[in-house]
């Protein structure tokens, strides 16, 4: 149970925005996003770390990821990605998909790239570094939001 008593959800777009969904230029690229990703375990957290070399938040690691894999460039906050991400059923995440939390009482404060089998890569700012965790521990799963994808329609 959380402690505080949240915002009420703020839910992301379900309908394309003006310039559509933000998504990757093929599948092959949403396992490259997981490998690259791991490539980042144990790099320190940053509160508004754009880059490995400073440190990395959640909404940043996810960026230099999605940019240094494909070339695109996401919104720099969990909230402005969500906006321009396509949702995805949770019973439908496939790896490379981006799943979001509401860590500090408001929708869509926290995220990280889903690798499969129930785990995910995120910078979270306990512990201080990039590291896996499980959906379904407690924690994250009071919290989870929803899920989202990179991937192109079809």
């Amino acid at each position: 149970m959380r402690s505080s008593s949240p915002s009420p959800p703020v839910p992301a777009r379900t309908t394309p925005p003006a310039g559509g969904w933000i998504a990757l230029p093929s599948h092959d690229h949403a396992q490259e996003v997981v490998l690259y990703a791991l490539g980042l375990l144990d790099t320190g957290y940053r509160f508004g770390g754009k880059n490995p070399e400073a440190g990395l938040d959640c909404s940043g690691m996810v960026s230099y990821i999605v940019e240094q894999v494909s070339g695109r460039k996401l919104p720099y906050n969990a909230a402005g990605i969500a906006e321009r991400t396509r949702p995805v059923s949770t019973q439908a995440l496939r790896p490379g998909d981006l799943v979001f939390f509401n860590t500090l009482g408001r929708a869509y404060s926290h995220m990280g790239i889903y690798m499969g089998d129930g785990k995910f890569i995120h910078a979270p700012s306990s512990k201080g570094k990039v590291r896996v965790d499980r959906l379904d521990s407690r924690y994250f799963s009071e919290r989870f939001e929803g899920a989202r994808t990179l991937l192109p329609d079809g």
